[in-house]
């Protein structure tokens, strides 16, 4: 299914769904989002109140439905168990072709393998439906087990990009890494 489509894509592993969030998922996406394990790398502070995950899942389907940005949910198909979320948080839709993934999940569904089986389809979808070349990440240099996770998967460190974003009340530095459509089309990762 393209992304030109009205429709939000589903994307589909052996053990996974990824779909469209909804209001339904903002309690276990608060629990979370809440738990500072979670957010620890992300760009967001621990949320407070469920409203500030109804309020993100809202903005991100806004994003959405105006092409700029894509985020699922990652269920598992065996349990109905929403335990995750990923996508692309931007895309270059001129000649560069360039998209910049996020992703994270419940603690409690630390290393099964769920983010790469996930990452590894939705990078399928990007480099397949939205025709993009080049997908990038942007890491905390802390954040071990998320660069282990992307040189699994495939991606090469780049570099450091110094006091590169704002977050949390200071400036951070992040690592750029990143995979090519050709690059992935060797590794075949499925």
């Amino acid at each position: 299914m393209s992304h030109t489509s009205q429709e939000f894509p589903q994307l589909e592993t052996k053990r996974l769904l990824l779909r469209k969030m909804s209001m339904d998922d903002a309690p276990t996406l608060f629990r979370f989002w809440s738990d500072e394990k979670v957010t620890k790398y992300m760009n967001i502070p621990a949320f407070q109140d469920v409203s500030q995950a109804t309020e993100m899942i809202d903005l991100l389907n806004n994003l959405a439905s105006y092409k700029e940005a894509i985020r699922w949910g990652i269920v598992l198909k065996e349990t109905n168990e929403l335990v995750g979320s990923c996508g692309y948080n931007n895309w270059v839709k001129d000649e560069r072709c360039r998209g910049e993934i996020g992703y994270d999940l419940g603690k409690e569904y630390w290393g099964q393998g769920i983010a790469a089986e996930a990452l590894e389809v939705m990078l399928d979808y990007g480099f397949t439906q939205m025709k993009l070349n080049r997908v990038e990440a942007l890491v905390e240099p802390e954040n071990i087990a998320s660069i282990k996770l992307l040189k699994k998967i495939g991606f090469q460190k780049e570099g450091l990009l110094r006091d590169y974003q704002f977050v949390k009340g200071n400036f951070i530095n992040l690592e750029m890494y990143s995979l090519l459509k050709r690059e992935c089309m060797i590794q075949d990762t499925k």
